[in-house]
């Protein structure tokens, strides 16, 4: 029997604030414009208003641009978070968060070259700002140089001992490369750092691929408890059931996966692997049709329908 894998996390791709310049006044406005804990939608109205009444000049008003770019950018209105950091960087270009904010709209628009020069720019500037590192290795991880990305995470680690995403990122570089000792680390380390539903997940693919299949189901059991409504944390385990024959647990666990996720094919293909091998064929040529609707031409679910005389 074939059953889907899923596959690590891709890169996360995280943006920086970076430091501001300081002042004696501030006010809500601006702290909302450039407070690490304003939602998107509140730092683009509150930068918004400090660039349209001039409330502030120089490093400052960039950095209003700056961060409304940065809002922009997490709403992914890419064009106006470019067209702000454009102006951010006309105004200080000497200002590091420009560079690295806007290095990250060219990312999204998946013009690696640009945010590496943008990257570049941002660390030479600022040779201390870890987050440039690692942003600037997510773009040469998504050109394929796995040598500078790997320098790039190394880097941000060395410049930020509790920066999570970098040892995450490192962990895939590793993953790639089949150094799954090292991965664990790195991946143990992001969940000591921030714990989260990816985190356990990612980790639980490392120790899947190495075998190590009880310490996977743990993993995949801590994602379900952090987020018991996310499917992932379900089909992982699920898996992970049915690799060690325990197709009751299987089966409860894509149960639960679909509840949450009824449009992913693998698992209507999973379950109804589990099915017949509990002696439900109805309900297993069941689930074999759903996969198959939902991803016409799936080979495992296509050759089970068709063992089982179905198609």
């Amino acid at each position: 029997m074939r059953v889907a894998l899923s596959f690590p996390a891709l890169l996360a791709v995280l943006l920086s604030t970076a430091p501001l310049p300081a002042a004696a006044e501030g006010g809500p406005v601006w702290d909302a414009c450039v407070g690490p804990t304003s939602t998107p939608e509140e730092r683009v109205k509150a930068c918004s208003t400090v660039i349209e009444t001039r409330s502030e000049s120089g490093h400052r008003l960039a950095g209003a641009y700056c961060n409304r770019g940065h809002g922009l950018t997490e709403e992914r209105e890419l064009d106006a978070a470019l067209s702000d950091l454009d102006e951010a960087v006309r105004l200080a270009p000497d200002y590091a968060c420009a560079f690295n904010n806007r290095g990250r709209v060219y990312s999204f628009k998946r013009d690696y070259d640009r945010a590496i020069a943008d990257y570049d720019q941002a660390i030479r500037l600022d040779p201390s700002l870890a987050l440039a590192y690692s942003n600037r290795g997510e773009s040469r991880y998504n050109k394929g140089d796995l040598d500078g990305a790997f320098a790039d995470f190394d880097a941000a680690i060395k410049r930020d001992p509790n920066y999570a995403t970098a040892y995450t990122n490192r962990a895939l570089v590793y993953y790639r490369r089949h150094d799954m000792a090292h991965a664990l680390t790195d991946y143990t380390m992001r969940i000591k750092l921030a714990p989260s539903l990816l985190a356990y997940i990612d980790r639980g693919n490392v120790y899947r691929d190495s075998e190590q299949l009880d310490r996977a189901a743990a993993d995949y059991g801590e994602a379900i408890r952090i987020a018991p409504t996310d499917a992932r944390g379900w089909r992982n385990r699920g898996m992970i059931r049915l690799y060690q024959g325990d197709n009751k647990g299987g089966l409860a666990d894509y149960d639960k996966a679909l509840q949450y996720d009824p449009s992913d094919v693998f698992s209507w293909n999973n379950r109804g692997q589990a099915r017949l091998r509990l002696g439900d064929k109805q309900g297993a040529i069941a689930d074999f049709r759903k996969a198959l609707g939902l991803k016409p031409g799936l080979p495992v679910a296509r050759e089970a329908l068709q063992r089982l005389g179905a198609l």
